[in-house]
């Protein structure tokens, strides 16, 4: 018990006066899932509306599929990822393995699908209400889709902060495709795991509080947003 108090009491002390380390990693772990929510949110969106109003063979497959990729490990993602970036995948010649910008691709393939599904379910119900009225304009089908999205703009914001929940807190694929070095790819979750391996339990604490703290907070915004219980992820599937 008085080791975990004064873990706690040192970590309290990191967080309270800016640690300069705690900051960086804190910082990178933000820079690369916001970049990730970025780009694997607005692909994410398109791919949701296009599902939601385009019919086409295989469409149910894909519908399937993109629902079946809710579940899928991180560490899935990540050794996908790090097949394609590695000396002998197709973009190895890229040489974005183990740097920033291969834990953003990890992290925008992890939260794409999660997107897609919930922009897809977003759109299917505002088509019930709405969809009729765009079409009777003349307004073909993508066009119909993006501007329900446009229009739920509630509904987009409370799906995307979910995605941003599921990207900073995961740790399989931006460990697996980054590396863990300290100062250039290290975040959060990776730092936790090591800092607590090599029993450093302060920082790890310290950034378990900070990591907890923003969950919490992006919960918080999403079940203050009117409605936001009709976008939770157990209504994507269907």
């Amino acid at each position: 018990m008085t080791t975990l108090a004064e873990s706690l009491r040192l970590a309290l002390g990191l967080v309270l006066g800016a640690d300069a380390a705690l900051l960086q990693i804190v910082g990178l772990s933000l820079r690369v899932s916001l970049s990730a929510c970025l780009v694997g949110g607005l692909l994410g969106l398109a791919a949701g509306a296009a599902l939601a109003v385009l019919r086409f063979p295989g469409h149910a497959l894909l519908v399937w599929l993109v629902n079946t990729l809710l579940a899928l490990p991180s560490v899935v993602v990540g050794l996908l990822v790090y097949l394609l970036l590695s000396r002998s995948g197709p973009l190895g010649g890229w040489g974005l393995l183990f740097t920033p910008q291969a834990m953003v691709l990890a992290q925008s393939l992890l939260v794409l699908p999660l997107v897609a599904a919930l922009a897809r379910r977003l759109v299917l119900d505002a088509l019930r209400e709405g969809g009729d009225q765009l079409r009777a304009l003349g307004a073909g089908p993508l066009l119909t889709g993006l501007l329900l999205l446009v229009h739920a703009r509630l509904g987009v914001l409370t799906l995307v902060l979910t995605a941003f929940g599921r990207a900073i807190a995961e740790v399989g694929a931006v460990m697996v495709v980054g590396g863990n070095m300290a100062g250039y790819t290290r975040v959060m979750t990776t730092a936790i795991a090591l800092e607590t391996s090599k029993g450093d339990l302060p920082l790890a604490l310290a950034l378990g509080l900070v990591l907890l703290g923003l969950v919490g907070l992006l919960h918080g915004l999403v079940a203050a947003l009117p409605g936001a219980r009709r976008w939770r992820l157990d209504g994507a599937v269907g």
